[in-house]
């Protein structure tokens, strides 16, 4: 792309939200900085009872569509604490145990943050045992935050059940890779909300009421997607996550197809996704010259998508995502680029929806 959409409020807004921390189930804190850079931008807001965010233009329209992400990140639970002060963990959504030896953490507590260390055995150790490398399981990850005992460790406000988050921050490299340990899914939350800007700023009227929605808890199971599709009962929903780039090492094409970051955002196939809103997708997306990549998800998308197409007896649904390189890691990697085309495919599908349709396949 020759000149980005962005803008210096967008990359400023951008670079906050990422670095804020909003674990599943506490994400609270992220929604308030999307609210607060979102509402000059729309006519109404509220939120649900567990957090899911919404901002509305034409808020009295009877026609209804979705564009929506979700908020929230992997995160870890403090799930015991030993005698000797060392805390053992369980997953809070999809973390992997993997990455997690040797990286530090921040353990959030009533009191405040207590910063701590996922220990591993050293090299030397292992290889004196004499078996195969051993491979980080969850039972055996453990946090050390510099305590001798479990009361030491609990006075300093750390107890089971306290939310633990990874401090990587947000940074670009070589000019247009995005990497941050959050992109998934909040680069969402804000593509949506530069969505809104677009509108706004090319004073675009539309001829129904758009609902930017920013949910909860898709991370253990799509369960804002499901509570907010209830409530707002769209009659059309257009939802964007992340997917695999798989042209880096160790994966396999065969099993996970062909994207790759700088390719364009990717349109989604599977039985959840609607034809004929996903072809005004691609036709949008040829009509105005935007890069595409198409992705066969098989039964399910995975996503929040599939929470909203089996909504309400049936809600027209499609799924575009952004490639992501490294997925549920602290490093993943996105292009600007593509940050960008994701943008404007979803800003003029949106024009292109005239505010009436059916989306009968027997019309």
């Amino acid at each position: 792309m020759s000149t980005s959409i962005l803008n210096e409020n967008s990359i400023a807004f951008v670079t906050n939200y990422l670095n804020n921390f909003s674990p599943t189930g506490y994400e609270s804190s992220g929604q308030k900085l999307w609210m607060n850079y979102l509402k000059p931008f729309v006519d109404e807001f509220y939120t649900d009872k567990y957090g899911t965010a919404v901002g509305i233009i034409n808020p009295n329209a009877k026609y209804k569509v979705v564009i929506e992400a979700h908020a929230d990140e992997i995160s870890w639970y403090v799930n015991y604490i030993s005698e000797d002060g060392l805390i053992y963990v369980v997953r809070n959504g999809g973390s992997d145990q993997v990455i997690a030896p040797s990286k530090k953490v921040y353990i959030h507590t009533p009191k405040g943050i207590v910063k701590g260390v996922f220990g591993w055995p050293a090299i030397h150790t292992r290889l004196r045992l004499g078996k195969d490398e051993p491979t980080p399981k969850i039972e055996s990850l453990f946090i050390d935050c510099g305590c001798e005992s479990r009361e030491e460790v609990e006075s300093l406000g750390v107890h089971v059940g306290c939310v633990i988050t990874y401090p990587d921050e947000f940074e670009i490299l070589n000019k247009d890779k995005w990497v941050g340990r959050a992109l998934d899914n909040r680069i969402g939350g804000f593509v949506i909300a530069e969505v809104a800007r677009l509108l706004k700023e090319n004073n675009k009227t539309l001829p129904f009421g758009l609902y930017i929605v920013n949910a909860v808890q898709e991370e253990v199971g799509l369960r804002g997607a499901e509570m907010i599709t209830q409530a707002i009962k769209p009659n059309v929903a257009i939802v964007t996550d992340v997917c695999h780039d798989t042209t880096t090492p160790m994966i396999d094409k065969k099993i996970e197809g062909e994207q790759k970051i700088n390719k364009g955002p990717v349109i989604g196939y599977a039985p959840a996704i609607h034809n004929i809103l996903r072809e005004l997708i691609v036709s949008t997306a040829e009509k105005q010259n935007i890069p595409f990549q198409r992705n066969a998800l098989s039964r399910v998308t995975g996503t929040d998508t599939d929470a909203f197409a089996y909504s309400n007896g049936g809600t027209p649904s499609a799924l575009i995502s952004l490639p992501l390189r490294y997925m549920h890691t602290t490093v993943e990697m996105a292009h600007q680029n593509d940050i960008e085309n994701l943008i404007l495919l979803i800003y003029h599908t949106l024009l292109n929806i005239k505010g009436n349709e059916s989306f009968s396949y027997f019309e």
